[in-house]
């Protein structure tokens, strides 16, 4: 619900309270503001001009030399390319120097060869959505009323300064779905009146019920039906008030009798509908279930098959509405209308919603009635709206209402103590206090000692039980006022699991190594189920999917990373990192339901490093991957039971991918996607990763342990090796330590060669070797005895030379 903060002021004094402060108080009394929106906040300098004359441009088909009075002491000269700017208009110019949103600034300029000191303005280039403008001004400039003063500023005349202030409301809350209805709130939460509107409807000799009878067949889903009858419109616009009390609310405006209808809709929260009576094709108005079958155009042209749970009204024949949704285009008011038949309904929740669902038409009016409406305003409702179109569209009020009625709505009685209250909301409240927030809710409550028996009014049908007073007392009260305390008795205090701390971390890492968490769909399509799959099982299919797009649960998470990664591509950001840690579903024999296993995964393309000013730049690459996995692994602190080695993985590039082992346990895999993959993805390269969460989260590490600083020197051995093509650093790595025993600290890789001066089916790979002893300093023979073994083992074991 959109709430106008300058409309609420006619019914609230709101004096004293600015619209974030109204915001913030009706948030903390139980209904969330979800914003507070200022249109023209940025909007300066733009005022009402008059368009004295208006020319063809000299050297521009579609451009037009306007001279335009701007309240200032000399017209000034503006080139406007709008097709509907005319001689003798009112608009609204932004003059140099003027803001528009955006911080767009208007400056002097040059079109074509001729000065243009402004602009003329339409209502899109004031910050209006482009669907609320009415059609007349939708492809062009916006033109006020010839009483429009020139000069005056355009924002206020256009409401556009006004703040919007956009409630959340729950499902049992339909009271605030109106302005009246925010105002009973409002005026509870500040402790002050409501000013309801005044109806004085002056009414002709003629009687409505000549023109027109009611008859409801079907009672239960329509107990109260009144059909008025206005006579000798005039179809035009609505007022300028009028018109923007709809725009700030999200309605489109049309003409003076919809929006007249529109705007009773949001002041009392009661939809109504008008007919055009001549249209209508008879003199009477029949409410029924529709027939099986039956056919019917709604007002968005589009035709409709009806069913018998449907409620339609009709002219006794046809259908001329589906009842609390949509009217029909039979009996639509145009401009040549003269009779409207104003209908004011009371429609049951449940048959709208039913209608509203079936046809997938949801609006304004079934939303109300789907939620409930307050029966004591269906009949004030239309006459509100009559007394309107008598004002503003010069019509002629018949005397009466034709009316049906069988509707029996009483108040509800809800009966409360005093003890109840306060031993619910660990209060001390006094009867004077809880007796003062009923009054300022404006409900009657009789006190009996300490009881309450309080009569609900008809507009707040959510009140049926003591626990809902006991909800209004604490939100008036305020929560803040609620007293805390601490549980008594003997107590475990929380804390995280070590998974949920293990996940934690591993969230805090990866968004610090600079990747963004996605939260995708875990359902997909029969191809995405298996892609990537680390456990390769049947797919678990839904028995009623939304979509063939979202019909299985998932075997892993990067496919649905990659359509991220695709989504984003497509909208030109090529530098991408995302990480998700997210559930699989896999099916066990002899199990009706999946089993849910979480997995960490990660997909990265683009740039990773990147220096302009030294003109450096990194792309991702498959050790930019490993690393940050290297690193999350150490975070975590089981980086030594981790190893990484090649693989062959369906999807994934076949000489750059790795699986990752945990204890020699497989747990997942890192690497590049196939080009093929990334072609039909229209991917560039990109690669990603996926390993099972828990035996990461649950591994059983060493105690922490400690070595003294080394006061002994360590000696380097350097070596390089001639292998086979198809021998694996790793392996080599593994054979070196194992026989290097206890003085061997550490081994790494430093150098691969390849090339020419290399032996067919051969490469020569380079390892740096550490020896070193804590307890003392190593002679060289020493370091040569284990240095020998190693060489002799790499030769045995791997077939390795040494390289001369």
């Amino acid at each position: 619900m959109f709430v106008s903060y300058k409309w609420l002021e006619n019914y609230v004094d709101l004096s004293g309270v600015t619209p974030e402060e109204l915001a913030e108080k009706i948030t903390r009394s139980g209904i969330e503001v979800e914003g507070v929106e200022r249109i023209g906040e940025e909007i300066k300098n733009v005022v009402v001009g008059h368009v004295l004359q208006c020319e063809p441009h000299p050297d521009a088909d579609k451009l037009n030399k306007c001279l335009v009075d701007v309240g200032e002491e000399e017209p000034v000269q503006i080139i406007c390319g709008a097709p509907n700017v005319a001689k003798g208009q009112k608009v609204a110019v932004a003059k140099v120097g003027a803001v528009l949103p955006g911080n767009f600034k208007i400056k002097k300029a040059k079109l074509r060869g001729e000065a243009s000191h402004g602009m003329i303005c339409s209502l899109q280039e004031l910050g209006v959505e482009g669907k609320l403008v009415p059609k007349e001004h939708a492809e062009g400039i916006y033109v006020f009323s010839d009483e429009a003063e020139v000069g005056r500023n355009a924002v206020e005349l256009l409401n556009l300064d006004d703040a919007i202030l956009e409630l959340g409301l729950t499902p049992n809350r339909s009271d605030c779905l109106s302005m009246l209805g925010v105002a009973y709130e409002v005026a509870a939460i500040l402790d002050r009146d409501v000013k309801l509107p005044v109806t004085e409807v002056s009414e002709g000799s003629e009687k409505a019920s000549d023109y027109v009878s009611v008859k409801v067949e079907a009672k239960e889903d329509n107990p109260l039906y009144g059909a008025k009858i206005i006579k000798n419109v005039k179809i035009g616009p609505s007022p300028l008030w009028m018109q923007n009390a709809l725009i700030s609310a999200g309605i489109r405006p049309h003409n003076n009798v919809v929006d007249i209808t529109n705007y009773v809709l949001l002041e009392y929260g009661q939809p109504l509908h008008a007919f055009d009576y001549d249209r209508l094709g008879s003199k009477e108005i029949l409410v029924r279930r529709a027939n099986d079958g039956e056919t019917f155009v709604t007002l968005d042209d589009a035709e409709r098959t009806l069913s018998k749970s449907q409620l339609v009204i009709t002219n006794g024949t046809e259908p001329v509405a589906l009842a609390g949704v949509m009217g029909g285009a039979n009996s639509e008011v145009q401009n040549d209308t003269t009779t409207v038949l104003l209908e004011a309904a009371y429609f049951t929740g449940a048959i709208v919603r039913g209608a509203s669902k079936d046809h997938g038409l949801r609006s304004e009016a079934s939303t109300r009635y789907e939620k409930g409406v307050d029966p004591n305003r269906v009949l004030k409702a239309g006459e509100r709206a009559a007394e309107l179109m008598a004002e503003y569209a010069g019509g002629e009020v018949l005397e009466g209402t034709v009316l049906f009625n069988e509707l029996d709505v009483e108040p509800v009685k809800v009966e409360i103590t005093l003890e109840k209250i306060n031993s619910s909301l660990g209060t001390a409240i006094s009867v004077d206090t809880v007796e003062d927030i009923f009054r300022r809710l404006q409900f009657d409550a009789e006190v009996n000692g300490e009881t309450f028996v309080v009569t609900a009014p008809t507009r707040r049908g959510d009140i049926t039980i003591p626990e809902d007073l006991l909800e209004e007392v604490a939100r008036l009260y305020g929560y803040d006022n609620l007293p805390m305390t601490l549980p008594e008795g003997e107590a475990t205090p929380g804390g995280l699991s070590n998974h949920q701390l293990k996940r934690r971390t591993v969230r805090r890492y990866l968004e610090g190594a600079g990747l963004l968490q996605a939260i995708t769909y875990s359902l997909t399509n029969d191809k995405k189920a298996s892609q990537y799959a680390l456990d390769v099982r049947e797919p678990v299919r839904l028995l009623m999917p939304m979509s063939e797009e979202r019909s299985n649960l998932r075997l892993s998470i990067i496919p649905q990373l990659l359509e991220v990664v695709s989504y984003n591509k497509a909208r030109q950001n090529d530098s991408l990192a995302f990480y998700e840690v997210g559930s699989v579903f896999l099916t066990e024999t002899g199990e009706e339901l999946p089993q849910e296993e979480e997995h960490i995964a990660g997909a990265l393309t683009g740039l990773w490093h990147q220096h302009p000013w030294q003109g450096e730049k990194k792309p991702v690459d498959f050790y930019v991957a490993k690393g940050i996995l290297e690193g999350m692994f150490e975070e975590i602190g089981v980086s030594e039971a981790i190893s990484f080695r090649q693989a062959t993985i369906d999807g994934m590039h076949p000489g750059r991918t790795a699986e990752i082992l945990l204890d020699n346990e497989v747990i997942g895999f890192v690497g590049a996607i196939h080009p093929e993959a990334e072609k039909e993805l229209d991917l560039n390269e990109t690669y990603v990763f996926e390993l099972k969460a828990s035996p990461v989260f649950h591994y059983e590490k060493p105690a922490l342990s400690y070595t003294p600083i080394p006061r002994h020197p360590s000696i380097t051995r350097d070596i390089a090796l001639v292998v086979n093509t198809d021998v694996k650093a790793g392996d080599l790595v593994a054979i070196i330590k194992e026989a290097g025993g206890k003085l061997l600290k550490e081994v790494s890789v430093f150098d691969l060669y390849e090339g020419e001066h290399m032996e067919a089916g051969k490469k020569s790979l380079a390892f740096s070797l550490k020896y070193f002893d804590p307890a003392k300093t190593l002679t060289d023979e020493e370091v040569v005895k284990v240095h020998d073994g190693v060489l002799a083992a790499v030769k045995e074991k791997a077939g390795a030379e040494l390289r001369g």
